[in-house]
């Protein structure tokens, strides 16, 4: 008779008992807890709250054959020492089905991390504590003034353990936050939009991201219609996360190396590694310690694909220079990978950060320096239209604003624009300070991310759009 995984066994356990089954060659064991805690409000009045405990297994199974390493994959949720024992036994069934894993390397080793014996770590309710009481008075305001408060907050903690058969024993707890919301005037035919990751809650004002919608549907009450073109655009650091955050998931190497990308050499036959992006001296990077963008500093690969493979669990990661003083200085590898391309071991990591020098500069600072120009707040519904060049098209969202004298002088209708965020790294004209960016349309996916605003002289504004 089994009882719940809960109370029966802890996450170490899980992966000890799972390791311990397994009859394959090679083993990775990832067993990960989401302690999550959110509020819902609409139309000026929360709506709900809740908290949620979820865990999951993965089983990464590898078997020696004859003509190479086939390896096995399996998650799933468990909750007692049998399923453990079913998902172990799935993982070494797929991999025996399977035809040798190409990207088969080693397994990473090494021994038991300070912190392996250390518990899931727990969210609660209470981190809303001084957010929701603030967000309570924004709600007052907006009555009085007859607008409308949508949005959404979620805090999550997610904790990590890893081990191999290799003797591998790793934890990572990993916090992420972000709130949303959207304003919209009396008539809801007017809206704004803000938002902002975090890792705590303890940096975010509801005080303030509330004045900003207002201010922003101020700014919307005077309508002014212009055409498709190209315009002077200011971009704030959230709409370049937007943008910078779908480049960095293009940054393949085996992609690349295969022609398919914007970073694919022309005329094929390598990667575009060592080539001017910019000619001014910026900086993509991704770095585990980077400030309140603190990430997993080693492999988590629940599968295997061109950037990413099973049999890298565990390894190291470091600070990896994507982009160094304008040049394309590395693209994402596996082991496999690395070699084929002849590039150093540079896997993804769970961050990015675009830092310009020179560029102290607020978002507002470079409205106060435009002539005419315009203003975006995001981008949404962002698709490629062509890899080769990086083209991306989508829309603007929640207020597209006029810009005349150095200020707002009212909101403009939204477009479908035209652009490839590569291109625009060679483009822009002049750079704010970079600042945590939470993107509107990956946020959920993808909510580590510093940017900075720019001012691009000639963005392309491809067609008048009717979405609002």
């Amino acid at each position: 008779m089994t009882s719940p995984l809960s109370s029966e066994l802890t996450l170490q356990e899980t992966v000890e008992r799972a390791l311990a089954r397994s009859k394959a060659d090679g083993c990775v064991v990832i067993a990960t807890e989401s302690s999550s805690a959110n509020l819902r409000w609409a139309n000026n009045t929360l709506t709900t709250n809740g908290v949620m405990l979820t865990r999951s297994l993965t089983v990464v199974a590898s078997v020696a054959g004859g003509s190479g390493v086939s390896s096995g994959v399996i998650t799933r949720s468990v909750t007692t020492s049998d399923e453990i024992d079913a998902v172990v036994q799935a993982a070494e069934d797929a991999a025996r089905d399977n035809v040798s894993a190409e990207d088969a390397r080693p397994l990473i080793e090494g021994d038991a991390a300070a912190d392996w014996a250390e518990p899931p770590a727990q969210t609660s309710i209470r981190l809303f504590d001084t957010f929701a009481p603030a967000l309570g008075d924004v709600f007052g305001r907006a009555r009085g003034d007859g607008t409308h408060h949508y949005g959404f907050v979620e805090h999550n903690l997610t904790t990590t353990y890893l081990g191999s058969s290799t003797g591998l024993r790793l934890r990572h707890v990993q916090p992420t936050g972000y709130v949303t919301m959207t304003g919209k005037s009396a008539d809801l035919t007017r809206s704004a939009w803000v938002g902002q990751a975090t890792r705590d809650f303890a940096d975010v004002d509801a005080t303030a991201l509330g004045a900003e919608l207002d201010r922003r549907l101020g700014w919307s009450k005077r309508r002014i219609e212009l055409p498709a073109g190209r315009y002077e655009t200011l971009m704030p650091p959230t709409a370049v996360a937007d943008l910078m955050i779908y480049a960095y998931w293009t940054m393949s190497a085996r992609d690349a190396q295969d022609g398919q990308t914007v970073f694919s050499k022309p005329g094929g036959g390598g990667t575009r590694v060592g080539e001017r992006l910019s000619q001014t001296p910026l900086n993509l990077r991704s770095d585990p310690t980077y400030p309140g963008l603190e990430c997993a500093p080693f492999v988590v690969a629940h599968a295997s694909s061109s950037a990413q493979s099973v049999f890298d669990n565990g390894l190291s990661l470091g600070t990896t220079d994507w982009i160094r003083d304008g040049e394309l200085s590395a693209l994402a590898t596996t082991r496999h990978s690395a070699g084929l391309t002849g590039l150093p071991v540079t896997p993804y990591v769970d961050n990015l950060i675009l830092d310009v020098p020179d560029g102290p500069a607020s978002i507002d600072d470079l409205v106060a320096n435009t002539e005419r120009g315009l203003l975006l707040t995001c981008l949404w519904y962002i698709r490629e239209v062509d890899p080769q060049t990086l083209l991306l098209t989508g829309l603007t969202r929640d207020g597209v604003y006029l810009v005349e004298g150095g200020e707002v002088v009212g909101e403009v209708n939204n477009f479908r624009f035209n652009e490839s965020p590569v291109d625009l790294l060679g483009r822009f004209a002049q750079t704010g300070a970079t600042v945590p960016a939470f993107s509107r349309e990956w946020g959920d996916y993808f909510p580590r991310v510093a940017m900075p605003a720019l001012r691009v002289p000639d963005f392309n504004m491809s067609s008048v759009s009717q979405a609002s």
